[in-house]
């Protein structure tokens, strides 16, 4: 296995959930980690624990949507990392409703951040990567992005997007010694699959948890350099 100890991440929608789990695990690795988001205080939270792992963690306050904001806060990160080595893509948002009754407000937002989003900052990385000729991208999207399902239509679209974006750009720079990963998780216990009632607070014993979503994509990382995790479902043992 390929020793992590001082790369340097950057994990959107880090504060969190998946993210969250995966700055842990990165920084108990000894991987220097940037957490992006858009709350402030959920950030320095987790901040402070990653910080106890004697990593170099700092946290960043944008939305990956908007795409000024993207060019200026990741150059400020890179810069105050010392550079980059691993990119995990992990925000996104989603909201469940009719096909007719959503607002076209809201369908545009999910679009926005799970897509677009992932496209900015995928964008301004993706130069440092190319430059060194090595590095990792891990793209989170979803089993809603390999099978559409009632209720769900804007969140669907948007993770059948990211995987076709996804393996298209693999494709496009293995190459340059570059791997890029699509993870399609199935339901896992988080903040957003609770806030929107799919899943009940505390109900882990048969359910997926975010820090078994770290472990998958630590091994993927932990990979000889000539080998390359294309993607990978994680589901639960128990349906």
């Amino acid at each position: 296995m390929s020793s992590l100890k001082n790369k340097k991440a950057i994990i959107t929608g880090g504060g969190r959930g998946l993210g969250k789990a995966t700055a842990l695990a990165f920084a108990k690795e000894g991987i220097d980690v940037a957490i992006t988001g858009r709350n402030e205080s959920v950030l320095k939270a987790t901040l402070t624990e990653l910080e106890a792992f004697g990593v170099k963690a700092i946290y960043s306050v944008f939305d990956v949507g908007n795409y000024e904001e993207v060019k200026t806060s990741i150059k400020d990160i890179i810069n105050t990392l010392g550079g980059i080595d691993i990119l995990v893509n992990n925000a996104g948002i989603a909201a469940i409703g009719a096909f007719n009754d959503m607002e076209v407000s809201q369908w545009s937002e999910i679009i926005q951040t799970n897509v677009m989003g992932m496209y900015f900052v995928t964008k301004e990385v993706l130069p440092y990567l190319l430059d060194k000729n090595e590095g990792d991208i891990i793209n989170v999207s979803s089993t809603a992005g390999l099978n559409g399902n009632a209720n769900i239509s804007a969140y669907s679209a948007s993770k059948f997007a990211v995987i076709g974006m996804s393996e298209s750009l693999m494709k496009e720079v293995r190459k340059n010694n570059i791997r890029v990963n699509t993870l399609t998780p199935s339901t896992i216990e988080s903040d957003m699959t609770i806030g929107l009632g799919m899943l009940n607070k505390g109900s882990h014993e048969n359910v997926l948890q975010p820090e078994d979503f770290a472990e998958l994509i630590l091994a993927g990382l932990k990979l000889p350099r000539r080998a390359m995790l294309k993607g990978a479902a994680l589901w639960s043992t128990n349906p």
